[in-house]
Formats: structure tokens, sequence, C-alpha cells
């Protein structure tokens, strides 16, 4: 199977890992919390305020908020901006991801 990395020659850089809604996945650096999702089959990290309906990735640039998560405990994080690092805690990001605020 051919991919960027095949077509370029690259070699894998260190793995490490980053959680999410209590799942471990492998991550590489450089990789986006997006990708890393992306990378293990999971396309929805956010529910919609008023209907509940599942969000991910739409346009991978940062400019629709599709993709927000909860990062080490900050919500409204954009996955496709954030880079992955060791040992983030990644949840899903339901309504405003402020339903612990009371607001």
């Amino acid at each position: 199977m051919r991919s960027p990395r095949s077509l370029v020659g690259g070699t894998p850089s260190a793995a490490y890992t980053i959680g999410f809604d209590g799942r471990e996945l492998p991550a590489q650096e450089g990789q986006s919390i997006a990708a890393v999702l992306w990378a293990a089959g999971i396309l929805a990290w956010r529910t919609t305020r008023e209907t509940g309906a599942p969000r991910g990735a739409f346009c991978g640039i940062g400019s629709c908020y599709d993709c927000l998560v909860t990062v080490n405990g900050r919500p409204n994080q954009r996955a496709c901006l954030i880079p992955a690092r060791a040992g983030d805690t990644v949840t899903t990001q339901e309504g405003t991801g402020h339903a612990d605020h009371a607001v």
C-alpha cells in the first residue's frame, strides 16, 4: 500500500500514547490530536449543543470548530490544530464543554 511516508522514504518517529475517553492511543511526534483519533478509526469526538449530534473534523484547518475536544481538562480545544503530546488526556466534548461550570 502506498502512503505519503513510503513515497518520500520517511521512517516512523518515536511513538508514545495519549489517552482518549479511557483508551490509550498510539501517537507519533508531529501528529495533531485529530490525526491520532483518525488513525485509531475515531471519527466523532464532540456532540453539538442543541441536539447532541456527533461531530469530528470537518475543515481540518481550524476554521469550523467542529473538532472541539477537552485536552488535559481544558475544553474547546481544536483537535486539528493541537499537537498530540505524550501523556495527554483527551475527552469527548459534550455541548459547550462547560457542564461542570454551570454556565
